[in-house]
């Protein structure tokens, strides 16, 4: 299903996780590897000492090389690396364009991290601004098996959220995985100030029935039967606890919020569950 993954790599642990994931989806599927380390430079900064630039890329090329040596001999695959100056989120996207991939790879797990990470830098812009799907691992190295077996879909009828499902059950034929469906039903007051009624909250649960209808029938048609849940609340939040509830290993959704709101990943819904979420979290283009 991804013939060319790219990962951003830094040497972190959380990239290190990234690279183990990948690298053990490409031994079980076949594909291409591409580590992207980005030296990024700031002129201004260290301009009273460019020699430093220098060093750094003889660092990335060092620590490039030895990943991709520990990944032939530990997953007998043959990786490549680019390693490149530049902003890492324009130079990740930019190389993922480049070699034609179909799927970005970041690691990022655990609170303080992601909360740095995701407000205006690296994993933020890069789902912003990245044309294929983009994995964000969550988990550390020995955790990592590049599969799945549990899928939870945030459904809301929308065309990403759709695209969303489409590649839950693709990943679900190729892993063997058991997918559910979410509905979270909005909070009615909180869409309208205005008190819910009997009436109301009826006619909401029709509609929710509906729409989880369409997506049983969406998934049926390409194979797999899904389980269901419907539940009420705030969509991020009700993500995440249904993903804990039901021990999923992959949050699986479409790169928007909400009932297909046209904004930006930053305040989204994706980027809350991707924010709060204590499994990998694919995002669909």
């Amino acid at each position: 299903m991804y013939e060319t993954i790219v990962v951003g790599f830094d040497q972190s642990p959380a990239s290190k996780a990234a690279v183990i994931e990948a690298s053990h989806r490409i031994e079980r599927h076949g594909g291409r590897l591409f580590l992207v380390h980005s030296v990024f430079f700031d002129a201004e900064e260290f301009g009273i000492a460019p020699e430093q630039l220098e060093k750094r890329l003889k660092i990335g090329e060092k620590v490039c090389a030895e990943a991709k040596d520990m990944i032939t001999k530990a997953f007998g695959i043959d990786a490549h690396y680019v390693l490149c100056e530049g902003e890492p989120p324009e130079v990740i996207v930019d190389i993922a364009q480049a070699k034609k991939a179909d799927l970005i790879v970041l690691g990022t797990y655990g609170r303080k991290g992601l909360d740095r990470l995701l407000m205006g830098s690296v994993t933020s812009q890069v789902i912003l601004n990245s044309p294929v799907d983009t994995l964000v691992i969550k988990k550390p190295c020995s955790e990592c098996i590049g599969s799945y077996k549990s899928i939870l879909v945030p459904f809301d009828g929308s065309d990403f959220s759709n695209k969303a499902l489409d590649r839950a059950c693709q990943m679900a034929k190729t892993d063997g995985a058991e997918v559910t469906v979410l509905y979270v039903i909005p909070r009615y007051e909180e869409m309208v100030d205005f008190f819910k009624t009997e009436s109301i909250s009826r006619s909401l649960h029709q509609e929710a029935g509906k729409i989880i209808s369409k997506a049983v029938n969406s998934a049926a048609a390409l194979g797999v039967t899904p389980k269901t849940e419907i539940v009420e609340g705030q969509a991020a939040e009700k993500t995440i606890e249904t993903a804990l509830r039901l021990h999923v290993d992959l949050i699986v959704m479409g790169s928007h919020g909400y009932r297909g709101i046209n904004k930006a990943i930053m305040g989204s819904t994706a980027e809350r569950v991707i924010l709060n979420s204590t499994c990998p979290v694919l995002v669909v283009r």
